[in-house]
Protein backbone atom coordinates (compact mmCIF):
# COMPACT_ATOMS: atom_id res chain seq x y z
CA UNK A 1 0.00 0.00 0.00
CA UNK A 2 3.14 2.14 1.02
CA UNK A 3 4.00 2.23 -2.67
CA UNK A 4 0.73 2.83 -4.63
CA UNK A 5 0.95 6.22 -2.42
CA UNK A 6 4.70 6.85 -3.59
CA UNK A 7 3.52 6.00 -7.22
CA UNK A 8 0.87 8.23 -6.98
CA UNK A 9 2.96 11.06 -5.80
CA UNK A 10 5.23 10.87 -8.14
CA UNK A 11 2.54 10.55 -11.37
CA UNK A 12 0.62 13.90 -9.11
CA UNK A 13 4.35 15.30 -9.32
CA UNK A 14 5.01 14.11 -12.95
CA UNK A 15 1.93 15.98 -14.05
CA UNK A 16 2.62 18.90 -12.39
CA UNK A 17 6.07 19.29 -14.00
CA UNK A 18 4.67 18.27 -17.34
CA UNK A 19 1.86 20.88 -16.56
CA UNK A 20 4.72 23.67 -15.71
CA UNK A 21 6.96 23.05 -18.34
CA UNK A 22 3.65 23.22 -20.91
CA UNK A 23 2.80 26.73 -19.51
CA UNK A 24 5.97 28.13 -19.88
CA UNK A 25 6.79 26.85 -22.97
CA UNK A 26 3.25 28.18 -24.05
CA UNK A 27 4.00 31.84 -23.14
CA UNK A 28 7.46 31.65 -24.26
CA UNK A 29 5.64 30.68 -27.26
CA UNK A 30 3.24 33.93 -26.99
CA UNK A 31 5.84 35.60 -26.12
CA UNK A 32 8.10 35.03 -29.49
CA UNK A 33 5.01 35.55 -31.41
CA UNK A 34 4.27 39.45 -29.78
CA UNK A 35 8.11 40.39 -30.52
CA UNK A 36 8.10 38.81 -34.32
CA UNK A 37 4.60 40.31 -34.88
CA UNK A 38 5.64 43.89 -33.40
CA UNK A 39 8.78 43.79 -35.01
CA UNK A 40 6.61 42.83 -38.90
CA UNK A 41 4.18 45.45 -37.64
CA UNK A 42 6.89 48.39 -37.07
CA UNK A 43 8.82 47.89 -40.43
CA UNK A 44 5.95 47.42 -42.23
CA UNK A 45 4.01 51.45 -40.44
CA UNK A 46 7.76 52.92 -41.44
CA UNK A 47 7.45 51.46 -45.37
CA UNK A 48 4.40 52.73 -45.08
CA UNK A 49 5.37 56.53 -43.53
CA UNK A 50 8.30 56.98 -46.00
CA UNK A 51 5.77 55.35 -49.12
CA UNK A 52 3.42 58.16 -48.47
CA UNK A 53 5.81 60.92 -48.14
CA UNK A 54 7.21 59.89 -51.57
CA UNK A 55 4.13 59.92 -53.53
CA UNK A 56 3.43 63.58 -52.07
CA UNK A 57 6.66 64.16 -53.34
CA UNK A 58 6.41 62.42 -56.70
CA UNK A 59 2.65 64.16 -57.48
CA UNK A 60 4.34 67.45 -57.10
CA UNK A 61 6.99 66.53 -59.39
CA UNK A 62 4.78 64.85 -61.90
CA UNK A 63 2.28 67.85 -62.25
CA UNK A 64 5.14 70.09 -62.78
CA UNK A 65 6.62 67.35 -65.30
CA UNK A 66 3.04 67.07 -67.13
CA UNK A 67 3.00 70.52 -67.79
CA UNK A 68 6.33 70.74 -68.91
CA UNK A 69 5.61 67.84 -71.27
CA UNK A 70 2.63 69.11 -72.56
CA UNK A 71 3.97 72.51 -73.24
CA UNK A 72 6.89 70.89 -75.68
CA UNK A 73 4.38 68.68 -77.35
CA UNK A 74 2.36 72.36 -77.75
CA UNK A 75 5.57 74.00 -78.98
CA UNK A 76 6.50 71.34 -81.55
CA UNK A 77 3.27 71.90 -83.06
CA UNK A 78 0.15 69.75 -81.20
CA UNK A 79 -2.63 71.48 -80.34
CA UNK A 80 -3.47 71.71 -76.24
CA UNK A 81 -5.68 68.87 -75.99
CA UNK A 82 -4.30 66.56 -77.57
CA UNK A 83 -1.29 67.32 -76.29
CA UNK A 84 -2.44 66.81 -72.79
CA UNK A 85 -4.47 63.62 -73.93
CA UNK A 86 -1.01 62.42 -74.97
CA UNK A 87 0.75 62.46 -72.25
CA UNK A 88 -2.27 61.75 -69.70
CA UNK A 89 -2.62 58.23 -71.51
CA UNK A 90 0.95 57.60 -71.09
CA UNK A 91 1.18 58.76 -67.21
CA UNK A 92 -1.72 55.85 -67.32
CA UNK A 93 -0.30 53.02 -69.38
CA UNK A 94 2.86 53.58 -66.33
CA UNK A 95 0.56 53.72 -63.42
CA UNK A 96 -1.11 50.49 -64.47
CA UNK A 97 2.04 48.70 -65.34
CA UNK A 98 3.28 49.89 -61.73
CA UNK A 99 0.18 49.09 -59.96
CA UNK A 100 0.22 45.39 -61.54
CA UNK A 101 3.96 44.77 -60.33
CA UNK A 102 3.11 46.03 -56.85
CA UNK A 103 0.37 43.86 -56.64
CA UNK A 104 2.56 40.73 -57.53
CA UNK A 105 5.00 41.88 -54.84
CA UNK A 106 2.48 42.35 -52.27
CA UNK A 107 1.17 38.45 -52.36
CA UNK A 108 4.36 37.12 -51.73
CA UNK A 109 4.64 39.10 -48.10
CA UNK A 110 3.32 37.22 -45.03
CA UNK A 111 3.25 38.98 -41.54
CA UNK A 112 2.49 36.24 -40.15
CA UNK A 113 4.61 34.85 -36.87
CA UNK A 114 6.24 32.48 -38.97
CA UNK A 115 8.66 31.02 -36.72
CA UNK A 116 6.36 30.42 -33.66
CA UNK A 117 4.25 28.88 -36.45
CA UNK A 118 7.29 26.39 -37.00
CA UNK A 119 8.74 26.15 -33.35
CA UNK A 120 4.95 25.08 -32.12
CA UNK A 121 4.99 22.37 -35.32
CA UNK A 122 8.19 21.20 -33.55
CA UNK A 123 7.09 21.43 -29.94
CA UNK A 124 4.07 19.53 -31.06
CA UNK A 125 6.19 16.59 -32.59
CA UNK A 126 8.62 15.89 -29.55
CA UNK A 127 5.81 16.23 -27.40
CA UNK A 128 3.81 13.48 -29.49
CA UNK A 129 7.38 11.29 -29.61
CA UNK A 130 8.00 11.62 -25.97
CA UNK A 131 4.05 10.24 -25.56
CA UNK A 132 4.30 7.38 -28.13
CA UNK A 133 7.58 5.98 -26.59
Amino acid sequence: MHRERTTGESSASLLSEALTRATSLFRKEIDLARAELDSSLQAAFLGIGLIVAAVVISLTALNVLSAALVAALVEAGLETGWASLAVGVAFAVIAAILAMMGARKLKSVTLGPQRVADNVKADVAMVRERVSD
